[in-house]
């Protein structure tokens, strides 16, 4: 009789993965408004990267003991997940400066531009296998995000779209490190070590005078931005290693979704006509690459 295998083994469930994904999705939309809402009531970046991840232990801490145990936290890889940290924090801190500089549906427009980096980076680094089918419905989903926020020199020249592009590589750079240490490494040991160095960042800015007292309403929702950012977090981390990058990647666009009606309940925001059908787009290719998947998966 064969061993059962490790509880973090990697299973690869491509369907479990994209609904992780889309989960994440809608939290992360949450997480963005979340910080633009902090940042406009005077609480700057760091200190919100601070609360995000101080308080991101506490979904983490408890995921850890409903399904593992604490020894899960020992790892054999310090350098892999420091260099997954650090790449994941310069995008985080760009991410975040973005969003509190444009409105919530053009900086989540921006950050659709990760999954064409995650895909162009995981055939030569991962040595994943990206069929023709799938890199030309990528191609196509980029097509969408151009049409969404119609790049032109004066708009792609602003600060907060520069912001917005980095902190998208960022993320993809990040995605590559969790889906490669993830061969090896449980999912909550790479958002604990995550959570712990983005903590680290916050904190660290303290003694230069970077933060400001917060009233009662913005304390709330800083410590809201660590509860919803840890429980995204770890369905970000466990649908990379669940499935492909070039699967799951596309499914980012439905961040989109969630992004259009905070940003018009909240801030009143209409989603433009350009936004609308650009997201048509990048809806279309990511089913098209779901039922390739599938249809591969079957044979």
């Amino acid at each position: 009789m064969s061993a059962e295998p490790p509880a973090h083994a990697v299973l690869q469930r491509n369907g479990l993965g994209i609904l992780l994904r889309v989960a994440a999705m809608a939290c992360m939309a949450g997480l963005a408004a979340l910080v633009k809402a902090c940042s406009e009531r005077g609480a700057p970046v760091l200190e919100i990267i601070f609360f995000r991840n101080a308080f991101a232990f506490i979904p983490v801490l408890f995921y850890i003991w409903r399904t593992s145990s604490f020894s899960v936290l020992k790892t054999a890889r310090p350098g892999g997940h420091l260099a997954r940290s650090g790449i994941g924090l310069v995008g985080m801190v760009c991410g975040f400066t973005a969003v509190s500089m444009l409105p919530l549906t053009e900086s989540t427009a921006l950050s659709f531009a990760a999954p064409l980096f995650m895909t162009a980076l995981s055939a030569p680094i991962l040595k994943e296998r990206v069929g023709g089918h799938r890199w030309a419905a990528v191609v196509v989903g980029f097509l969408g995000v151009l049409i969404m926020i119609r790049p032109d020199p004066t708009h792609m020249a602003t600060l907060g779209t520069v912001f917005g592009l980095v902190g998208a590589l960022g993320a993809a750079g990040a995605m590559i490190a969790i889906r490669e240490i993830g061969r090896t490494e449980p999912g909550p040991t790479i958002v604990f070590y995550f959570t712990l160095a983005g903590m680290t960042l916050g904190l660290a800015s303290l003694p230069f005078g970077g933060w400001v007292i917060p009233d009662t309403t913005t304390l709330v929702m800083l410590i809201c931005t660590g509860l919803l950012g840890g429980v995204g977090q770890l369905f970000l981390t466990e649908a990379l290693r669940r499935a492909p990058v070039a699967v799951v990647a596309p499914f980012d666009y439905t961040q989109l979704v969630w992004a259009s009606i905070i940003g018009f309940l909240v801030w009143d925001e209409l989603p433009r006509a350009a936004t609308l059908v650009g997201a048509c787009v990048v809806a279309a290719s990511g089913v098209y690459i779901l039922l390739r998947e599938t249809r591969r998966f079957r044979r």
